[in-house]
């Protein structure tokens, strides 16, 4: 009687907690390889119920949640963490099987074997499970009312790590073939991989990363072998978690390096976990994978005009016949203040646009939009216009060297003004794109190093500024110093950031976002993150999947390039100690 009541029990809380599922068994009876006694299948929630018996949990199963009631002809498999030792993330899978429901996916969720195997890989029970998974989904597309190339998997630290196995390593059998079922492919359509544990050869023993995935002997592990049919992807990774987030760097690059589509999203001060679920949404709704992307749209329609904007105030940044190293054939230089109608915070933006350092347009699409978005927000912005184009060659000045000249006197002269303006001369931050995502870097890592002899009292100012926004950085690396996507993108070690970067000790953090197929190549922004983060500064990067250039130009609703817009807004908010 009591076991009926448990079994009751047991069935009222799976339907309750998860919605109606369908179990089913992985494996056929006595045909699991590399069966163990220690080993059992089931969430925590379950195997901790009293009166578990794990006699009757030692084979892997799938859980087939309902049918999506919009369907979008696409399967998602959910799989949990848990260091391999168990399957513990039963609130995860819930949020996740909620999510994409109604997004439209079928759910089913995917419990392996755990704890780890004894002398074997410690994944490799679950990885044997992992393949055998993806075969019997692919089998059921037909009678489930799913396209059998439409399997994404989404999985979380052990769960990720699995994730990134079905993703990059397919076609490696993991075991034997059994049956008819091991005939059906394995491999996957596109992965959602959060937080993976044991991606560098530092913590693929099962531990953290000992080293925090640094040194020169630190590499990606061989157990990902990146085959031809690994998959698009989106990465997902704190910028604090032990299991280290330069795993996922070293991935994503492994994916740029063979042309595949991915995105990848980093996450400053977060430890372990699953962050940034509606990035995983904007990827694959820019992918296709919910559904037909839909009509891209200007930015500059959704932010045509300057109505939260309350005054301006025009001035120019150098004293007459003051203005160093001066070139003829330059723009003058000048700041203009944007107030909003609603001051909400007395932090301050500073925003000035691109143009290969040959011309930049503070009223254009790379500013003017931003500007008007954020002062909607409350918040005060200032736009540069810097000189352009570059130095003459005969006057031996680098490129960017005047428009760094003019950023940091633009700096100084911001922070002098600000309390007159009731603005906080301490919360003030850089943004520009491409040549100007270059100069926001010069103007956060390197305040300390002065481009001119001081003219006059506002340069006994300092230049230091509390965070930076980099859009599509250009000019980052020695592979591309002045070219596009040189040679081979950025991706190999010998492609180092450009010497202008000092790293000084007033390095501020700084948001990047850039296009995945950028012809910049987004390791310009990745390897500035991995440097920010060696040197203990926490900043947060999300790529683009399929995404150029000027991404933001057009966009569709629901994509990464659409709300890059927000993601601006909502990191200034942070850093300015507003409520995003």
């Amino acid at each position: 009687m009591k076991r009926t009541l448990l079994l009751l029990a047991l069935s009222l809380f799976c339907f309750s907690s998860w919605g109606a599922f369908e179990r089913e068994s992985v494996w056929p009876k006595d045909r699991m390889p590399d069966a163990q006694g220690h080993q059992i299948a089931a969430m925590t929630d379950e195997a901790d119920l009293k009166g578990f018996n794990p006699d009757k949990h030692r084979i892997p199963y799938l859980e087939w949640f309902d049918a999506p009631s919009n369907p979008n002809g696409g399967c998602m498999i959910l799989i949990s963490g848990g260091s391999y030792m168990n399957c513990c993330d039963v609130g995860l899978i819930k949020m996740w099987r909620e999510e994409l429901t109604r997004l439209g996916f079928q759910c089913v969720n995917f419990v392996y074997r755990t704890p780890r195997p004894v002398g074997l890989p410690i994944w490799q029970s679950a990885w044997e499970d992992g393949q055998r998974a993806v075969r019997l989904v692919r089998s059921q597309a037909s009678k489930r009312g799913f396209d059998p190339e439409k399997i994404g998997v989404i999985g979380m630290s052990a769960g990720g790590h699995l994730t990134l196995l079905l993703a990059t390593s397919s076609q490696t059998p993991a075991y034997k073939k059994i049956d008819a079922l091991d005939d059906i492919p394995c491999h996957i359509n596109w992965a959602i991989v959060n937080a993976p544990a044991y991606v560098t050869t530092d913590a693929e023993d099962g531990s953290p990363a000992k080293r925090d995935g640094y040194g020169t002997d630190v590499h990606l592990s061989k157990a990902l072998r990146f085959d031809w049919k690994t998959c698009p992807m989106s990465l997902h990774h704190g910028g604090l978690d032990v299991y280290s987030p330069n795993g996922s760097t070293l991935v994503y690059r492994e994916l740029r390096k063979k042309g595949i589509p991915a995105e990848l999203h980093l996450y400053p001060n977060r430890g372990h976990g699953a962050h940034g679920f509606e990035r995983a949404v904007e990827f694959m709704t820019q992918m296709g994978f919910v559904g037909p992307l839909g009509e891209e749209i200007s930015l500059d329609s959704r932010f045509p005009d300057d109505d939260d904007r309350a005054y301006l105030v025009n001035e120019s940044l150098w004293p007459e016949d003051k203005t160093p190293d001066f070139q003829k054939e330059q723009c003058e230089p000048y700041l203009e203040w944007h107030f909003p109608k609603e001051k909400k915070t007395d932090a301050i933006q500073i925003i000035y646009s691109g143009g290969a350092y040959y011309m930049n347009d503070p009223d254009g699409g790379e500013v003017a939009p931003v500007r008007r978005y954020l002062n909607s927000q409350g918040i005060t912005v200032v736009t540069m216009k810097y000189r352009t184009p570059r130095p003459s060659p005969r006057s031996g000045l680098d490129k960017h060297t005047n428009a760094w000249q003019d950023l940091q006197r633009c700096i100084r002269i911001v922070r002098s003004k600000a309390p007159s303006y009731g603005l906080d001369p301490d919360k003030i931050g850089l943004m520009g794109s491409s040549a100007g995502a270059h100069l926001t870097v010069l103007g956060t890592t390197s305040s300390r190093h002065n481009t001119y002899l001081p003219i006059d009292d506002i340069d006994k100012v300092s230049c230091k500024v509390q965070w930076g926004i980099g859009i599509y950085t250009a000019y980052a690396l020695t592979d591309n110093i002045d070219q596009c996507d040189r040679t081979h993108g950025g991706n190999l070690d010998e492609d180092v950031l450009v010497p202008e970067f000092s790293f000084d000790i007033d390095t501020a953090p700084m948001l990047f976002i850039h296009g995945d197929a950028d012809t910049w190549p987004a390791m310009n922004s990745v390897k500035i993150w991995e440097k920010m983060r060696a040197i203990g500064v926490q900043s947060e990067l999300h790529t683009l999947a399929l995404r150029y250039h000027g991404f933001h130009g057009r966009a569709a609703k629901g994509t990464g390039s659409y709300n890059y817009i927000y993601r601006i807004g909502e990191y200034v908010k942070t850093q300015a100690g507003m409520t995003p």
